[in-house]
């Protein structure tokens, strides 16, 4: 239940994101909870990888590679889900800070 939670959160964060960004664009509900599903499986499967791979680079810049990081997996996400579209780096820069800040609050409000 928790994951499922977790998934709809990150989809109504993407959704509120896509209208505050012009920049990024989500066509409706199920193409946010599509991306939401498949950015999930990319933090928990990807991302953990990159960390380790990057690590050094990222101690050297204080952590904010991580930004980085995370940008480059939110396009990655937008490349092959039809129905959301990143324009630009820093869009996704943007939009993985927002989508990420909204949905930890909503998930510490949900627990």
């Amino acid at each position: 239940m928790k994951i499922i939670s977790s998934i709809l959160v990150t989809a109504l964060a993407l959704l509120i994101t896509a209208y505050l960004i012009p920049g990024i664009e989500v066509t409706g509900v199920y193409p946010a909870i599509i991306a939401a599903l498949i950015l999930g499986i990319l933090n928990v499967v990807v991302k953990p990888i990159l960390v380790i791979l990057t690590l050094p680079i990222t101690i050297v810049t204080l952590g904010l590679f991580m930004f980085v990081i995370n940008a480059g997996l939110f396009m990655f996400a937008a490349s092959f889900i039809e129905g959301f579209t990143v324009d630009g780096f820093l869009i996704a820069v943007l939009g993985s800070l927002i989508v990420s800040i909204i949905s930890a609050i909503a998930n510490n409000f949900l627990e």
